[in-house]
């Protein structure tokens, strides 16, 4: 049904608190990213209107670190939009500070616990191969 895909890559060895938050904010990425991947704003039954929701399904992977960073190494050989979440991350208490730490990061090889890939569904199922869904 769709020829793009959304994946969500989250380590399997974080606190449950930390794998929510990372996936929240790894959503939030490719929304930001990717506008035109959003669906339109929600109405209920009393006609109020909600926030647009992303207009695909995305799957949520557990992963370990050495499939994040092959994932990391297929989504830039492939040029797929991805947001990152880094463990420094962790430390931080705003925008700013994420990107700091995020900045200071090896490029080629960040301490990744969570990735988010958009783009052609051929080139997303290549960066994930191997991970499992999240339980």
């Amino acid at each position: 049904m769709f020829d793009t895909k959304v994946a969500i890559l989250v380590r399997d060895d974080l606190a449950v608190w930390q794998k929510l938050n990372v996936t929240a904010f790894l959503a939030t990425g490719i929304a930001g990213a990717v506008p035109e991947a959003m669906g339109e704003p929600y109405r209920d039954a009393a006609g109020r209107s909600h926030a647009r929701l992303l207009g695909q399904p995305m799957l949520i992977f557990a992963a370990t670190a050495e499939m994040l960073q092959r994932a990391w190494q297929q989504a830039i050989q492939r040029d797929l939009i991805r947001s990152a979440y880094v463990r420094a991350m962790f430390e931080t208490g705003h925008d700013a500070a994420n990107r700091a730490v995020f900045a200071r990061e090896p490029a080629d090889a960040p301490d990744l616990v969570g990735l988010a890939l958009y783009g052609p569904k051929k080139d997303v199922d290549k960066a994930t191969k191997g991970a499992v869904l999240h339980p």
